[in-house]
């Protein structure tokens, strides 16, 4: 009988980690005095450094997304973990871009995000868990304006602050649905002013967004300064500089602004930095981390969140589009698994051969890849990332699939073999960059009204016949317009489905996108438009991951992932 394999948690804490100051000096061209380290395998960047990388030539940038997540499992960022190391082992100079993992969902159901096999960052459990604290200093930030806004409610209201127009709320790193919608204030005279208000998830928190689209300290000072807290009685805006908050909520967040360096399983260098949730908020790794790594790579591939429709979009007309980058190329990651699921294959029969539910699934497939090549422009392999499950013939099918789509898919097996199983896919991405650059390409144009916008990424991305909402909505669209100016969208949405119902699988068309609710992100610079049920608060599952994890007597973290 074979030993059963050995859980991700069980091979990262099997490896021998370099010191990050060696990864900094070996494979960077760091000083170790350009480091400020946490102990002796993460450490974050220097202002110096960050700031001299960022004037140096740019490499060229590489964005992992995927088809729509399953409970089948893609292995977004096991991928893009394992093209890093094959293309290192290929020579050249390359390093990975990931987001931070936030605690809810791997106390929930999702579990970490560091990766998978012998494709990780590592130390895994570190960077899981509480890492280098940068979820809390967005947190404390987040919560130090609430409660300034709820003090000088108290301390008699000199702007004349609505308590029922505020519209900023708490933030807590945790899946606490108990949070979502709260009264405050109660007790009497001396506890505060009673108000409705409510949690978010720190994902989703606007403080988070401004740190992952901040260029420095002075940007990310101002943009915390225009974030909007509520109205006047007038129902005119307040923003958290009328409150003179956003010094000290940049105190808070000067060390968490700096991009971590982590390290692969095979030794190569990884930033690992923020972490918004692609299905509630911008879904990327932060642009300084992006921008520092162009100026020490030649390559760096970086993911977004979730699957293309919602994480490549907000990557390509959010990120790229504020801080004028575009990707040379992209890898959309797909499974057998995944496609037979979206072709409506149970779970418990996923082992099982369906060829033609995976036939059928692979529309899926399809559309994020038009999507990603015709609506974005550009170039574009599909990485299958094989389980070992996988029947040969299912993995030539999807092979043979996107050639029909004028594309080349490449199987990889870098979850078992690390950067061996993905030396192909690394080969492909290298001719392609041997390509001309890609030119940057967007759905819309800047000075749209938001209601069209929304419809173009409805109609143009999710195959949606139109986006729909009550008269209420449409005027908040209107009324964004005309006190804010022309703001692109953050379309909230189900990542499991192009439309806002989760169990629309494959590619469904006709169906209308019904939008709720359109908050606005001035500090970030977007608007949200939050559509179906979904909440920027999750709740956690009847049996929640947390159940199993535990620490031995020696302080060994078990059962994580």
């Amino acid at each position: 009988m074979s030993a059963a394999p050995l859980s991700n948690l069980a091979i990262a804490q099997a490896a021998t980690l370099q010191p990050i100051a060696a990864i900094a000096r070996n494979k960077l061209g760091i000083d170790a005095l350009e480091l400020d380290p946490y102990g002796h395998v993460k450490a974050k960047l220097t202002w110096p450094l960050i700031v001299r990388q960022q004037e140096q030539p740019r490499g060229k940038l590489v964005l992992v997304t995927a088809i729509s997540p399953t409970p089948a499992g893609e292995g977004k960022t096991t991928t893009t973990v394992g093209l890093g190391d094959a293309l290192n082992a290929l020579g050249k100079r390359a390093m990975i871009c990931l987001r931070e993992p936030a605690l809810g969902p791997c106390f929930g159901i999702k579990g970490g995000a560091a990766g998978g096999g012998r494709s990780q960052v590592v130390p895994m459990e570190d960077i899981n868990l509480h890492f280098t604290g940068d979820f809390h200093a967005i947190a404390a930030a987040h919560n130090l304006l609430a409660a300034v806004l709820d003090n000088h409610l108290q301390q008699g209201n000199a702007l004349n602050i609505d308590p029922r127009r505020v519209v900023w709320r708490r933030t807590v790193d945790m899946n606490d649905r108990a949070l979502r919608q709260i009264v405050i204030g109660m007790g009497g005279p001396i506890d505060g002013v009673p108000r409705e208000s409510g949690f978010d998830i720190v994902p989703a928190s606007e403080v988070m967004a401004v740190l992952c689209l901040s260029r420095s300290i002075a940007d990310l000072k101002e943009r915390l300064g225009k974030m909007l807290v509520g109205y006047t009685y007038t129902r005119q805006p307040v923003y958290a500089r009328d409150l003179k908050v956003a010094g000290a909520m940049t105190a808070l967040l000067r060390d968490a602004l700096r991009p971590n360096l982590v390290q692969t399983l095979e030794g190569n260098p990884a930033l690992v930095h923020g972490g918004p949730f692609a299905n509630i908020a911008h879904g990327c790794s932060s642009v300084v981390a992006t921008t520092t790594a162009l100026g020490l790579a030649d390559i760096v591939v970086t993911e977004a969140g979730f699957g293309a429709d919602l994480g490549a979009e907000k990557f390509l007309q959010l990120k790229c589009r504020q801080a004028g980058l575009w990707p040379s190329a992209a890898v959309l990651v797909a499974t057998v698994r995944a496609l037979k699921y979206q072709g409506g294959v149970p779970v418990p029969e996923l082992g099982e051969e369906r060829m033609a539910q995976l036939q059928a699934g692979m529309a899926n497939l399809g559309r994020h890849l038009d999507n990603l090549s015709q609506r974005f422009g550009l170039p574009v392999v599909v990485g299958i990332n094989r389980f070992a499950s996988d029947r040969a013939e299912e993995l030539q099918a999807v092979v043979d699939y996107v050639a029909s789509k004028g594309a080349k898919a490449v199987v990889c097996s870098h979850f078992a073999d690390g950067s061996a199983g993905a030396l192909a896919l690394g080969e492909e991405i290298v001719r392609l960059l041997d390509q001309p650059a890609p030119q940057p390409q967007f759905l819309y144009a800047p000075e749209l009204p938001l209601w069209d916008k929304i419809r173009a990424v409805a109609t143009q991305l999710y195959g949606a016949s139109d986006a729909t909402a009550e008269a209420a909505v449409k005027k908040q669209c209107a009324d964004v317009d005309r006190n804010f100016g022309p703001l692109p969208v953050c379309i909230a949405k189900t990542q499991y489905s192009f439309s806002s119902e989760a169990s629309r699988l494959g590619a469904p068309t006709g169906h209308e996108l019904a939008v709720r609710e359109v908050r606005v992100s001035l500090g970030a610079g977007f608007a949200v438009a939050l559509t179906g049920t979904l909440t920027t608060m999750p709740g956690l599952p009847k049996i929640p991951a947390s159940d199993g994890i535990d620490v031995d007597d020696e302080g060994r973290v078990t059962g994580l992932f």
